[in-house]
């Protein structure tokens, strides 16, 4: 046999013993793991103690507010046991936080969801810099992230804001807000007399 092909024969054993574990990546509310779905069955595929992961998590989370979805990490090994990595909420949570909305635009390039200042999108890059993933972006960077984010919800960056202004400005979208849901929920009922009818 040639040293070639030995070669190739002893890299291709080294690389059979190297097995990686699985990873789960999901967004788990802080402080309210649950052995229900959808958390309950993702873990028990992979043959996780459901509870002790929910009593693990919810912690690990309890001095973060309850509720806040928490893009999280599961490391699983070959013997059952996990690691669990927990990064900060969501960008678009905080920027629905700061413009002081529920939810983003349904049309972003055409309406305005909120607004924001750009204080607002210093201070969240800021928080998303301790992230893994952000530890090595420059944050001008994450600056730049975040507004195209806002951009995509239809929330609108601005340098000042007046609060009164504002504070009319939300109260206004609240009931375009109430029509839209009005004809989104005409729709389904249009939608399913349609297909009880056919």
């Amino acid at each position: 046999m040639s040293k070639t092909a030995t070669r190739l024969k002893s890299v291709k054993k080294a690389v059979d013993k190297v097995k990686l574990g699985n990873a789960i990546k999901t967004h788990i509310p802080a402080g309210m793991a649950s052995p229900g779905p959808p958390l309950g069955p993702l873990l028990g595929q992979r043959n996780l103690n459901i509870a002790g992961f929910c009593k693990d998590f919810n912690e690990k989370t309890k001095d973060i507010k309850e509720g806040i979805p928490l893009p999280t990490k599961i490391l699983i090994n070959e013997d059952r046991s996990y690691n669990i990595l927990i990064s900060k909420p969501p960008s678009t949570y905080f920027l629905k936080q700061a413009a002081g909305i529920e939810r983003g635009a349904m049309e972003p390039g055409s309406e305005i969801a909120g607004k924001i200042t750009l204080k607002h999108i210093y201070e969240i890059a800021k928080i998303k810099a301790e992230d893994p993933v952000n530890e090595c972006r420059p944050l001008s960077h994450i600056c730049a992230m975040l507004i195209g984010s806002a951009r995509s919800i239809g929330i609108e960056v601005v340098r000042d804001l007046d609060p009164e202004e504002y504070r009319t400005f939300l109260e206004e979208r609240k009931v375009i807000i109430e029509e839209q849901k009005k004809e989104l929920q005409e729709k389904k009922e249009a939608k399913l007399l349609r297909t009880t009818a056919s």
